[in-house]
């Protein structure tokens, strides 16, 4: 199942939300936007511990931030 989430993001500002692939919990996580504007990592649910791999784009016009996650295989 994938979640889709977009932020208009500042660029003092490095935090999103994504939404949890296992339990539909909402989660923070940091952006580095230095990181190029496209990313993927996983990062476990601060709520189940389940692991999400997080694909992440930054539109370089607008600086919104668009987030899929995935249940990690």
């Amino acid at each position: 199942m994938i979640y889709l989430k977009s932020y208009q993001k500042s660029t003092m500002e490095n935090t999103a939300e994504f939404t949890c692939a296992f339990c539909g919990e909402i989660n923070p996580t940091d952006i580095d936007v230095t990181a190029g504007n496209e990313q993927s990592y996983v990062e476990d649910c601060q709520v189940c511990c389940s692991p999400n791999v997080l694909y992440i784009h930054i539109d370089e016009a607008t600086l919104e931030i668009t987030i899929h996650s995935e249940c990690e295989s």
